[in-house]
């Protein structure tokens, strides 16, 4: 059980998942947002049987959703910004 725990990894770690991440996160938040919205109406149900905190984490996972979604467009821009300024402005300057 120790050389489980070694600390040494065996193989080399794959590179990260790109995809499209703003596409997701924005999805994620509506879907988030929408679940608020459904639950409202029936909030006194939720309350009879001591469930409200289901209509506040879907609230809560909205808003941040919107932080996410903020943060991967700025990541998004940074990443674009640093492989534009990788590649040379003139092809034949090579």
């Amino acid at each position: 059980m120790a050389a489980f725990f070694s600390g040494t990894p065996k193989h080399e770690a794959p590179e990260p998942l790109e995809g499209p991440v703003v596409a997701t996160i924005t999805g994620g938040t509506v879907l988030w947002f929408a679940l608020f919205l459904v639950q409202l109406p029936f909030y006194g149900w939720f309350e009879d049987h001591d469930r409200t905190w289901w209509v506040w984490t879907c609230l809560a996972g909205g808003v941040l959703g919107l932080y996410g979604t903020w943060f991967v467009r700025k990541r998004d821009a940074a990443i674009k910004r640093a492989a534009a300024s990788e590649t040379p402005a003139d092809p034949d300057a090579e």
